[in-house]
């Protein structure tokens, strides 16, 4: 049985702001689990007995090489994909660098990364959540991303 396909998939979603207030994203390559070709922020599902917060952690580990901290949960977003028959619901969590640069570190589920301020997204073409995702932002966030504590 396939997370998310099968039954519904829990997931995870990781925010990474940099200290010039911008967010990172991934191009999703031709082995990403879902709409491929689109730029979203990096994530993917829960394992069995893993906390969400860790899962986050770890989601941007194995897919950019770099270590993140947790600074707080932004929000819970039900990610449908009807085209791809897929239903997920995610948590995104605001996150900081603490140790490297992102890199593609799996270039077949990754073409392209990139740090983008929240007009330069717009332009994009986005995954279906990232739209919510946005929306949540702009709304905990009406005088622009935050700084993040050091």
């Amino acid at each position: 049985m396939l997370k998310g396909v099968d039954y519904i998939g829990v997931g995870v979603g990781a925010v990474i702001l940099s200290s010039d207030k911008k967010i990172f994203l991934a191009q999703r390559g031709v082995k990403a689990k879902n709409e491929r070709g689109h730029w979203s922020v990096p994530g993917g599902g829960v394992d069995w007995g893993e906390r969400r917060v860790a899962a986050a952690v770890r989601e941007v580990q194995e897919e950019h090489a770099c270590l993140v901290e947790v600074v707080r949960e932004i929000g819970t977003i039900d990610h449908i994909i009807p085209d791809e028959s897929q239903h997920w619901i995610t948590t995104m969590f605001l996150c900081k660098l603490v140790q490297g640069e992102p890199l593609i570190n799996e270039p077949e589920k990754c073409v392209a990364i990139g740090w983008f301020d929240l007009t330069e997204v717009t332009s994009l073409p986005l995954a279906s959540y990232m739209y919510t995702l946005l929306d949540l932002l702009r709304e905990q966030y009406p005088n622009g991303l935050p700084d993040l504590p050091k």
